[in-house]
């Protein structure tokens, strides 16, 4: 590692620390109905939405009434973004002419659930699949609400915590329409402000057709790409406008704005652990949560880094390199752009799989076995290292739950937090959240891993002979793996050298995604109806501290611990046993 790339990495969690209080409370405001120096210039917006949508700002919903509200308005996103996708033909703003049969009804599904869970996966390439009215009118829009919906479920959660003797905790709509109005507009409209003074490209012309230097023909894609990259980055979406996402000059074309990209994915993830905070009545609670995100992310982060500046030793022993330390020289650059370098390359990669964000600056499939294998492990511990907007605060909180039933075991005391008794019912969601999740990644790695599907036929799925992936033995079961971790891990990002464009794909991580999304947040809204309904316990002498180091130590141990026992053995059949391979001089 080097002096700079570190010197980056320590810059940039020192940005994210100062940001996080002030947008921690912000939020917090706006959750909680206080004016902010917003409320002024977008007030009238959030009353006309009101009224348009008939939704009474003051009253408020059961946690069975939120969770259908989140349920119905999701199938509704759903069955909107299916439809624009299969009609771009007879759609306006379709300069390529892209037709109804560029998207196939089991990519339509795929996308359709992709981009309203959050996930944001693509088994396809944007500029040359989608017009650019599917890209806005369908994709960006459920950029905004998918994510602001996220944060709408973790203020839900939050006010299980912080309310007593509660029937209600909150209302879905008005959270919704709170968090777009005050939150996510404006910062996506200084965000596409800036990247488009960078560089980044904005516009709705045809492509354009220019004529080599050899001679031959390039077509020089273009769009309204600004506009969407600061919702990608700012709502955790990751959906790329081009197939080649932030690693793109046209998405991310310089080192600063690679820098305001990564700030973008863990501004309101790291805000939100202050809003709980703040929310509780207990801003050390909501620090605690931060430090343990952090102290996760900062360990992967250098792993990851680590590891790809030592790079493959096979290139340097040999001889293709001088590096008499056996390490290769320069590191690891294959499938990273010059631009960023090794360190900026690891440092995103780490950054969009602790969120649950998918963007990516380099191709994670070109990584080494260890550092490929962060990111997915990152995904694996259910995105709670910042994770999505809303969902890393919430996933993290499940796990607050276990860490504190841990510990009441340990002790033979009733486990609280924050003041409330977690009991039987609080433990049972959480348990079933994790084990849906869990056993959606490995089910279906399992059955696409081992069953040999006839080639080229209708499936044209993955079996031991079939062409979907690129790689043999342990690194072509990762390929596989990280699709479906990505896919129920709603994050997004791919491995890649694997062509998941297929209807069993398509089918498979559509399914695996909507088990990631609602399979893990309803048993959490229930869990908050249930919190909200108990009174808060007294402190005392036996109470177990979860505002300190103690706490925060438990807490990471029981993310790592379940991710390590559920996940170890197929992380042995991947990465763990590639690496090993590799230093005995074996790649694939």
């Amino acid at each position: 590692m080097t002096t700079s790339g570190i010197l980056q990495i320590v810059i940039y969690f020192l940005v994210i620390l100062g940001v996080t209080k002030p947008m921690g409370s912000f939020m917090a405001k706006v959750y909680q109905g206080e004016r902010t120096f917003l409320h002024k210039p977008l007030r009238w917006l959030e009353a006309l939405l009101y009224k348009l949508t008939g939704v009474k700002e003051t009253a408020e919903q059961r946690w069975t009434e939120y969770a259908g509200s989140v349920v119905a308005f999701s199938l509704a996103s759903f069955l909107f973004t299916y439809v624009i996708q299969r009609a771009q033909a007879w759609l306006p703003f379709n300069p390529q002419r892209f037709g109804a049969n560029n998207v196939s009804p089991d990519l339509a599904f795929n996308t359709a659930v992709s981009f309203v869970t959050n996930t944001n996966w693509q088994a396809y390439g944007g500029e040359t699949t989608m017009s650019y009215f599917v890209q806005m009118a369908a994709l960006a829009v459920q950029n905004f609400v998918s994510s602001a919906a996220g944060v709408a479920i973790a203020i839900a959660v939050v006010r299980g915590f912080s309310r007593q003797q509660s029937k209600t905790i909150g209302n879905f709509w008005v959270d919704l329409t709170r968090g777009i109005v005050y939150i996510f507009l404006p910062l996506c409209i200084v965000g596409a402000l800036f990247l488009a003074s960078q560089g980044v490209i904005q516009n709705f012309n045809e492509y354009t057709k220019v004529q080599t230097v050899e001679g031959g023909t390039q077509v020089i894609a273009q769009g309204p790409i600004a506009s969407q990259e600061a919702i990608k980055m700012i709502g955790t979406n990751g959906g790329g406008f081009l197939n080649a996402n932030s690693a793109h000059p046209f998405e991310n074309p310089t080192p600063l704005t690679n820098f305001v990209e990564m700030l973008m994915i863990f501004l309101i993830p790291g805000g939100l652990t202050f809003t709980f905070g703040r929310m509780v009545g207990s801003p050390r609670q909501g620090w605690a949560l931060f430090a343990a995100m952090s102290v996760l992310f900062l360990a992967g982060v250098f792993i990851a880094y680590a590891a790809e500046q030592s790079g493959n030793p096979i290139l340097a022993k040999s001889g293709l390199e001088s590096a008499p330390t056996e390490l290769q020289a320069g590191g690891n650059m294959e499938g990273k752009e010059t631009r960023f370098g090794i360190a900026a390359t690891a440092l995103f990669a780490t950054i969009t799989t602790g969120a649950s964000c998918g963007a990516v600056n380099g191709m994670h499939d070109s990584f080494t076995p260890i550092g490929g294998m962060v990111p997915l492990f990152n995904i694996m511990t259910g995105e709670v290292i910042f994770g999505g907007v809303g969902a890393g605060l919430y996933g993290m909180l499940l796990f607050a739950i276990m860490a504190v039933f841990i510990a009441g075991l340990m002790v033979g005391r009733t486990p609280e937090y924050i003041g409330k008794k977690i009991e039987q019912k609080e433990v049972k969601m959480a348990m079933l959240a994790v084990i849906a999740t869990a056993a959606a990644i490995l089910v279906f790695t399992g059955i696409s891993s081992v069953v040999p599907f006839e080639k080229g036929g209708y499936w044209n799925a993955p079996g031991p002979a079939a062409a979907n992936i690129n790689n043999d033995g342990p690194h072509g079961f990762s390929e596989m793996l990280y699709a479906y971790t990505s896919g129920a891990g709603n994050n997004g990002s791919a491995f890649g050298g694997i062509n998941v464009n297929t209807p069993w794909y398509n089918l498979t991580i559509g399914l695996a995604m909507l088990v990631g999304r609602f399979l893990f947040l309803l048993p959490l809204v229930a869990a908050a109806g249930s919190l909200a309904a108990k009174k808060r316990v007294a402190t005392t002498s036996g109470t177990f501290p979860t505002d300190g180091p103690l706490f925060v130590g438990l807490l990471v141990g029981t993310v790592l611990i379940i991710g390590a026992l559920t996940f170890f053995p197929a992380l042995s059949l991947g990465p763990i046993v590639e690496h090993f391979l590799m230093q005995g001089g074996k790649v694939f």
